[in-house]
């Protein structure tokens, strides 16, 4: 290895720096204190946990982006947590194990063995919010609503939020007593948006015409509001599951349109990301140049059914990494430059602004960079005997 190659980080990785690190902790602050407001419980989860704990009731996908080690002290096989949401559910159904609804929140590093296919990057910071014990649509809204304050707080223009809800193909599919191998195919031919696809496969496996109209149109239920109507129509004769499953959508497009006018709703009845996992309604919110998701999230109960405590679950996730990018700015100077000179006068003046909420950075003796150099745009200046802070020239 080259001296130059010392310095590579893996792929997928990255460091922070100034002044991005300071935004992203100004945001994470701003952000816990917007959910302390709604009445959320702020919690830490282990950075590794074992395996049989971590990996229960997530399916696959998680899986496979977990790093595994082996515990030196049990040697039980561990994981490095690549998707908090899972603890945050053990935590309420065997830690907390409260009545009635319980709402946490988290900021805490993940690691994935690849990068996420929705968020990108392989170290996000993960920040997430869950909402356990209430089967309602209050508690969806409230998620969402949630998601997209903070969007808007992160400095978020033009959102997108595109909206589904798995329990219409899953309604559907079981309908139609597919094979595994037929529901399989269908299934990823959905996932691929591969309309042709997904008619041949219908046309093969579903003998109910009524039904198999049904499933052919799925792939083709994507876009605005008028999606929803065409819906009413296409599953007329649908189970009552596909119904109660339109009537949630309809009244989140409702509330949402009333309290975020800005926000661009888009729906996808075939969207079954996180299909072994969620149970309901899932959502993502975008914004033109980005190519990931900045918060993705919805239903996923019965999480805590392995851990003895089934409970109805809502919640998302967002990394913080990415909220901090959309208002990035040129490097503030907002700091007072103090000189390198020894007295006690420009010593009290100091503390006096430090207390006060201001940045003040004094120069050390022999220093040759400036007050620009360290993002100042103010000094402090002795006149008739009192340090005054006086702005910048030029």
């Amino acid at each position: 290895m080259t001296i130059a190659d010392r310095w590579l980080l893996p792929d997928g990785m990255d460091e922070v720096l100034p002044p991005q690190a300071l935004r992203m902790e100004s945001l994470r602050r701003a952000l816990l204190d917007l959910y302390y407001r709604w009445g959320y419980d702020m919690v830490m989860p282990p950075p590794v946990e074992f395996l049989d704990s971590l990996l229960t009731g997530t399916g696959t996908d998680l899986d496979l982006q977990t790093f595994k080690l082996t515990d030196q002290l049990t040697g039980r096989l561990m994981g490095a947590s690549a998707d908090v949401t899972p603890q945050v559910a053990r935590m309420d159904a065997h830690s907390l194990r409260r009545d009635g609804p319980v709402r946490l929140c988290y900021c805490a590093h993940v690691l994935r063995a690849q990068a996420d296919e929705y968020q990108g990057g392989r170290s996000p910071v993960q920040l997430g919010l869950e909402l356990f014990g209430h089967a309602g649509l209050e508690a969806d809204l409230e998620i969402m609503q949630l998601v997209l304050s903070s969007l808007d707080l992160a400095g978020a223009r033009n959102v997108h939020l595109a909206i589904g809800h798995i329990g219409i193909y899953r309604a559907l599919a079981g309908e139609a007593g597919l094979t595994s191998d037929a529901e399989h195919a269908l299934f990823e031919a959905l996932e691929r948006k591969a309309v042709g696809e997904v008619d041949n496969i219908v046309d093969a496996h579903v003998q109910d015409p009524s039904l198999a109209e049904m499933l052919r149109q799925l792939p083709r239920l994507h876009g605005g509001d008028e999606v929803l109507e065409r819906a009413r129509t296409v599953f007329a004769g649908a189970p009552a599951a596909v119904g109660e499953a339109l009537a949630q959508l309809t009244a989140l497009r409702t509330s949402i349109g009333r309290d975020f006018e800005h926000v661009s709703l888009y729906f996808d009845l075939a969207e079954l990301r996180g299909y072994e996992y969620h149970t309901g309604m899932v959502f993502a919110a975008y914004v033109p140049g980005y190519g990931q998701a900045l918060a993705k999230g919805g239903r996923y109960d019965d999480t805590g059914r392995a851990f003895g405590r089934p409970r109805p679950a809502t919640g998302c996730s967002m990394d913080l990494k990415l909220l901090a990018s959309l208002d990035e700015q040129q490097a503030r100077h907002d700091g007072i430059w103090a000189p390198a000179v020894e007295s006690e006068t420009l010593a009290l003046r100091v503390s006096e602004l430090r207390l006060a909420g201001e940045r003040v950075v004094q120069a050390l003796s022999g220093q040759t960079t400036g007050a620009r150099t360290h993002f100042c745009d103010r000094e402090l200046v002795e006149r008739d005997g009192h340090w005054q802070v006086c702005s910048l020239e030029g």
